[in-house]
Parts: structure tokens; C-alpha cells; sequence
């Protein structure tokens, strides 16, 4: 298990991710979502992503749709559409996320739904 005082691992209302590798124009995280817990509906100006559910099966909404996605399958995260995953299990779901894009930064992220009232409000 990593450490929290590493810069690449990081504690979440819904649970932690790790980045595990990263270079010119991809990343790659490791996504732990505790039970029952999802995260913001959103949605990324400067990438896409495709993920891959290693434990757990994950509930995921893009574009207003849900798919459910078990364990050994993938689900592709278009360029600007609004999606989130859920937790619908009692046991932690943990997922790969491969990020694809010219910048790949923790700000590129819109908020559209939040259940931990992190949703900036615009003046």
C-alpha cells in the first residue's frame, strides 16, 4: 500500500487513486471506490479515458446511460461527455483508468454532480 505523503497516491471522499505510470500524452491510475460510493458526474475538456474493472463491478453513466461493467471489461470515456462510476457492491470496487490527451491535469475536471459538495459555484 502506498503512503499519503506520496504525491502519486491520493485520499478521496469515495476512496483513493495511485498513478502508476505517466509520460507524453497518457496516464494510468489505479481507482479504489468504497462501497456504495461514486464519484462527481463530470466531464474533461482535454481527454478521453478507457477503463478496466479489476475487482468489483462498477456502475457507470455516460451521456445519461447507465452500463454496468464487471469485473475483466472496459468502457471507453469519450472526450467531453459527462460520466461517473458508482460502487454499487459492499465490497471496494478497484479499476484501471488510462487517461488520453494533450494535458492530463486534476483541473480538467467540470463538475457536474457532486455528492460531496465540491461543485465551484459561477459568479
Amino acid at each position: 500500500m502506498q503512503e499519503d505523503n506520496n504525491p502519486r497516491f491520493d485520499r478521496r471522499p469515495w476512496g483513493t487513486f495511485t498513478v502508476l505510470d505517466e509520460g507524453a500524452g497518457y496516464k494510468v491510475k489505479r481507482i479504489e471506490v468504497l462501497p456504495r460510493k461514486r464519484l462527481s458526474y463530470q466531464k474533461h475538456e482535454k481527454r478521453a479515458e478507457h477503463w478496466m474493472m479489476v475487482v468489483g463491478t462498477g456502475k457507470v453513466t455516460i451521456n445519461g446511460r447507465d452500463h454496468i461493467v464487471p469485473t475483466g471489461e472496459t468502457i471507453d470515456i469519450p472526450l467531453g461527455a459527462a460520466h461517473r462510476i458508482e460502487n454499487p457492491g459492499d465490497e471496494q470496487l478497484v479499476f484501471i483508468e488510462i487517461q488520453r490527451g494533450p494535458y492530463l491535469g486534476e483541473d480538467d475536471i467540470v463538475r457536474l454532480e457532486d455528492d460531496f459538495g465540491r461543485i465551484e459555484e459561477k459568479s
